[in-house]
């Protein structure tokens, strides 16, 4: 037995797992057994890592407990039967995006393969939108130097793809005196990752700052390059981008198994049929582990940590212009940032997230014990309260037991990238990752063709019209040009007619209705699609020319009607009528 699989079974054994067996697999540690609770099993995994394996597999079963299976959709074509692409890209979230827009700077034939029926469907849009500044991440890990050099980046790339995004900079505030002494240590961290601008402000900064928030606060730790961006915008601008390059994105592409043949992936499965690949790129998200394994290569495994945020009401983003949070004493020692306040560039606050280990992949509900913690985050500004919470959402981060990114080739698949882990910071890391990734293929692909820039790629991506914010005189022309911008359609976000029908027309096109929400933001406001929901699908059908019935919330097993109430009678023209009838009396 090797000396660190012995620091391994004594870290299980001073928790107590005495029913989990650890063996070394390559050059990871495979945790079996059976235990009792979920969390058992976290800790056990928890107690494996950072003991010198690369990874830790963990396939403990616990009892009453069946783990999730990937969900893929019902339907099966031959789309993709036969077809060659020089890279091949598992996973349609913002690092997969952001990796198919890299390498259409080359020459090369790109396929990004996603399996639900839009783009940024899981984390990449159940996250915060906030670009850390790096501070966080451990010093010397992935995860800090990616945050920092991905922060940077987003500067030029978001003017490039036509994406909102500004830096309000972050403030971890200081609850008492004792803990404000952790500034030196805290700038000493600042600086060993890299950080951009940190400085300590005083109680009087602060509250000339921010005079809504606490007034028990002892100053803050300040971060002035933390951004905010909307996230799955920025996933579908990316996509958008890679697309107009020349990529192919497959939508409602489930990757179910790989053929292999002398050490490499020879073909890819899906059930829109088989493709080859020169190069397959696992960005599958919190699926990662189970992609790998597919190819005999899961060295790691991912675990899934729920976070919950809630969404404030537009007018609170006159409260603050900040980012804001005041982690516990304790919090250095958690493996979360602890969330806070933070802002959207629509103008909203977004408070959390919580973080909670949990056994399904996919499983976003909620609880109102949510909201309750979440109150801790609300009342550092005492502007804010409960009922400014018009909804609520839940993400899944796809955390490794090492809390780490994976970003590197496969040892054993001569054509396989990993880009697993990506849990938060993974936002802000991504375009600093998808750098990478590219180069990482494309000097497997060199191995065997000659690989050239693409003569034709072009990194401006033409931002669609947003009418909300924009000048009358500029709103008048485009109203003149098209009187579509002139007819509103979603009074709480105020958006236009046109501006739904830009969002069908994209180059990525939506299906659902939450697809049109993710591009336009029609239903994100106060009454959540109370009042729009009706005239947007009318303008679904149309668009799409499909009958209005089939249309659905968030694609398959989301349906929003089950037929016409009466057969054979046009529901607009028998709408008109009821509404004229009505006004006559």
């Amino acid at each position: 037995m090797s000396d660190t699989l012995k620091r391994v079974r004594k870290a299980l054994a001073k928790i107590g797992a005495k029913s989990v067996g650890a063996a070394e697999w390559r050059k990871s540690v495979v945790l079996t057994g059976m235990v009792d609770t979920w969390d058992e099993k976290i800790d056990a995994g928890m107690a494996a890592a950072g003991k010198g394996y690369k990874g830790v597999v963990n396939d403990i079963e616990v009892r009453g407990i069946r783990e999730e299976a990937m969900s893929t959709p019902s339907y099966r074509d031959s789309h993709l039967e036969g077809k060659h692409f020089d890279v091949a890209i598992i996973g349609g979230g913002i690092t997969g995006s952001a990796i198919a827009r890299e390498l259409s700077r080359y020459d090369v034939t790109i396929a990004l393969l996603e399996k639900e029926e839009d783009l940024a469907r899981h984390a990449s849009s159940r996250n915060d939108g906030m670009i850390h500044d790096g501070f966080a991440a451990k010093p010397g890990t992935k995860k800090a130097a990616y945050n920092v050099r991905g922060n940077r980046m987003y500067t030029k790339v978001t003017e490039e793809l036509g994406v909102e995004f500004y830096r309000p900079g972050s403030m971890i505030l200081f609850g008492s005196p004792f803990t404000r002494l952790a500034v030196p240590l805290m700038k000493a961290r600042a600086k060993e990752n890299g950080v951009d601008g940190y400085r300590y402000l005083t109680r009087k900064e602060v509250a000339r700052r921010e005079p809504n928030l606490v007034e028990k606060q002892y100053g803050a730790f300040f971060l002035p390059s933390a951004g905010v961006l909307s996230p799955y915008k920025m996933v579908l601008a990316y996509a958008e981008n890679a697309a107009e390059n020349g990529a192919d994105i497959v939508l409602g592409c489930a990757v179910s198994g790989f053929e292999m043949r002398d050490g490499a992936v020879r073909a890819v499965k899906t059930n829109r049929g088989m493709c080859t690949a020169g190069v397959v790129v696992n960005a599958a998200g919190i699926w990662a582990d189970t992609v790998a394994g597919f190819a005999d290569d899961r060295f790691f495994s991912h675990h899934g940590r729920k976070g919950v945020d809630a969404i404030l009401d537009l007018r609170t983003g006159e409260y603050q212009s900040t980012i804001a949070a005041m982690p516990p004493l304790l919090q250095a020692k958690s493996k979360t940032k602890g969330g806070g306040l933070i802002m959207t560039p629509e103008g909203n606050i977004l408070v959390g997230p919580t973080a909670k280990e949990v056994p399904g992949r996919e499983d976003y509900s909620t609880d109102p014990e949510d909201i309750d913690e979440l109150m801790h985050h609300i009342n550092l500004n005492r502007k804010l309260k409960r009922s400014d919470i018009i909804t609520y959402f839940a993400g899944i981060r796809a955390c490794t037991y090492e809390e780490d990114f994976i970003v590197e080739p496969s040892e054993h698949v001569a054509n396989l990238v990993h880009a697993a882990g990506i849990q938060s910071p993974g936002l802000a890391s991504a375009p600093a990752i998808a750098e990478d990734v590219c180069r990482m293929a494309v000097d497997i692909l060199r191995k065997k063709m000659e690989v050239r820039e693409n003569p034709r790629f072009n990194p401006i991506r033409r931002p669609r019209p947003v009418l909300k914010g924009m000048p009358l005189e500029q709103r008048a022309e485009l109203i003149r040009q098209n009187p579509a911008y002139g007819r509103i359609v979603c009074r709480c976000e105020e958006i236009s007619e046109g501006e739904i029908r830009d969002a069908l027309r994209s180059k990525v096109r939506p299906v659902t209705l939450d697809g049109i929400k993710r591009r336009a933001r029609t239903g994100a406001g106060r009454c959540q699609g109370g009042f729009c929901t009706p005239r947007v699908l009318e303008i679904m059908a149309e668009e799409l020319s499909q009958d209005i019935t089939r249309l659905t919330k968030k694609g398959p097993e989301s349906n929003l009607f089950f037929g016409y109430t009466k057969d054979g009678v046009d529901y607009r023209e028998a709408g008109v009528k009821k509404f004229e009838a009505a006004e006559s009396l």
